[in-house]
């Protein structure tokens, strides 16, 4: 099952977070490059004394305990949020429009 689901994640180059079980660490916004068995490579970046380091790592399938992804994320400085209006015409929903009293 994790297997069919990293890769589904490689194809589609999706970001996620990895935990490692062997070395009890989290591997931040990572991309998996390629599966090939039960190896995993992953590329992630670093950020260490106002250097930034890019790492390509491979792990075996095994070694992963846990992998998340982030679904999406909200500004907290810019706290305003699109409203409907400024969606195309075709995607407002109107409440009062004769087709929203067809069922």
């Amino acid at each position: 099952m994790l297997h069919r689901k990293i890769y589904q994640i490689c194809t589609e180059g999706r970001e996620v977070s990895l935990f490692l079980r062997d070395q009890q660490r989290w591997i931040e916004e990572a991309t998996i490059v390629s599966l090939e068995g039960d190896l995993v490579t992953i590329r992630y970046e670093t950020e260490e004394d106002d250097e930034i380091s890019s790492w390509e790592e491979m792990v075996r399938l095994e070694s992963i305990g846990s992998l998340s992804q982030k679904l999406a994320s909200v500004s907290r400085y810019n706290s305003e949020i699109p409203i409907a209006d400024e969606c195309p015409h075709e995607e407002q929903i109107h409440p009062h429009s004769p087709e929203s009293n067809q069922e």
